[in-house]
């Protein structure tokens, strides 16, 4: 890869459409469900699982099920997208709102 190719790369990830939203992890065997938000849905589960994989995930009771009972027995799933806002204020508003939502609807554990 030349420096142009390399650059148009870099822009192009930087010009990316990243997805802010709520997702769950879910654990079959125990049927305990995470509900977490954030900014960028693409980088979340690998961050998640990486750090379980670790053993350094600060979310004791998820940290607990994965490892007694595998990460086969883990999902994860996106449950809202939340739609292009522009503000970084409005769009955490939306964040927190919608995270609420979905921790009642799933009586779920907040990550």
């Amino acid at each position: 890869m030349d420096k142009s190719e390399r650059k148009a790369a870099i822009d192009a990830y930087k010009e990316r459409k990243v997805a802010a939203g709520i997702y769950a992890v879910r654990c079959v065997a125990t049927g305990e469900c995470w509900v977490g938000q954030t900014p960028d849905l693409s980088k979340t589960q690998n961050r998640i699982w990486f750090s379980l994989k670790q053993g350094d995930s600060r979310y004791r009771s998820l940290s607990a099920a994965w490892k007694k009972h595998g990460a086969d027995a883990c999902s994860f799933e996106v449950v809202e997208e939340i739609e292009d806002i522009q503000s970084d204020y409005l769009r955490g508003n939306a964040l927190k709102e919608r995270h609420a939502h979905w921790l009642a609807q799933l009586s779920a554990t907040a990550i």
